[in-house]
């Protein structure tokens, strides 16, 4: 289910830039886009996420600080470091550079566990980079900028905590409330950017042009919002929780094939040969990590440190120890009593 929640968290993000496409050419600005997309989405997940906790209000005092660092960074911090990458470089290289962040989460995991990737992991990273730099058709036209370069590394920052604290989150915590926290905090901070002129907000209520048909503002909104938000943001955690931030971090970059897929089927822009060969290696990379992580003696579950796949079962096992203990106490008991 952990690769199922994480397909359907690619696919669902995937389609943000079709959604996005038509507002923007409709005269949205990006950050009124954004904000429409974050602030609807915590609306949805509102009542839903209220009625998952059951009235375990504690859940979320408890968490409150992560899921702040989680609508901080991983959601608002993101996506405006994202969009102005995107301002001073190409689409794609500000996408190469926020997929950066699955390297980070490696390197985190490095440095929290104090063991080196391996040669596979290693492998897989390499094949997924230069397979999403062939399909972001990086040797068109590019263009570098160390300010847009800095942007878009602080975008992979907001992707990789993303993929950390996702993984890392209270296992009680649902990932409904989780979601729905850190974006309602995350539409906030995006509010206040654009109050204070830090993020333009431009938008219109005029028809857009979505698969070759002119519909309503609301029919983008809703997708961008519903689909491309809520429900991706939820299927994310679940995906992380079920995989760990390392696996599904290299899952993740299948987002931006679905998205060339949509593009294709939505918008008429065939992928090219190179683009499928790019597809290939990214596949071939997150195959490369999976296989790596069964080649684990866990077989892949609970090496990252703190994680509750790690911590359940020596509490099983100490639970069996104590009853088998009382179990031999109470017959060495029943044996002296018989004696006497």
């Amino acid at each position: 289910m952990g690769f199922v929640w994480a397909l359907l968290a690619a696919a669902t993000f995937g389609t943000s830039g079709t959604f996005a496409s038509a507002l923007i050419d409709a005269g949205w600005s990006p950050g009124a886009a954004v904000t429409a997309r974050i602030s609807i989405a915590a609306l949805v997940l509102m009542v839903p996420a209220a009625v998952s906790l059951r009235g375990r209000w504690h859940l979320l005092r408890r968490n409150v600080g992560m899921i702040g660092i989680y609508g901080l960074v991983a959601i608002a911090g993101c996506q405006v470091f994202y969009f102005n990458a995107v301002q001073h470089l190409s689409v794609g290289v500000a996408l190469l550079l926020e997929y950066m962040g699955i390297v980070l989460v490696v390197g985190w995991l490095w440095f929290r566990s104090g063991q080196r990737p391996r040669r596979l992991t290693i492998a897989g990273s390499v094949a997924a980079l230069l397979g999403l730099g062939l399909v972001l058709d990086l040797v068109g036209n590019t263009r570098i900028d160390i300010v847009g370069v800095l942007w878009g590394l602080g975008a992979a920052v907001g992707l990789a905590v993303f993929f950390v604290l996702s993984a890392k989150s209270d296992p009680e915590l649902p990932p409904l409330v989780m979601a729905s926290g850190g974006m309602t905090i995350g539409s906030v901070i995006l509010l206040a950017l654009g109050a204070v002129g830090a993020l333009p907000m431009t938008a219109n209520t005029s028809d857009v042009n979505l698969a070759g048909h002119q519909v309503s503002w609301l029919v983008p909104i809703l997708g961008l919002s519903v689909i491309a938000a809520a429900f991706a943001y939820v299927a994310g955690i679940s995906a992380a929780r079920a995989l760990g931030s390392k696996l599904s971090s290299f899952v993740g970059l299948l987002e931006v094939l679905f998205a060339v897929l949509f593009a294709w089927i939505l918008l008429g822009q065939l992928p090219s040969a190179i683009q499928a060969i790019g597809g290939m290696l990214i596949i071939a990379g997150v195959a490369l990590v999976r296989v790596d992580e069964l080649r684990m003696p866990d077989g892949g579950l609970g090496v990252e440190i703190g994680t509750d796949a790690q911590v359940l079962p020596s509490v099983d096992l100490c639970g069996h120890g104590r009853r088998d203990a009382a179990e031999g106490s109470e017959r060495i008991r029943s044996q002296q009593q018989h004696e006497r």
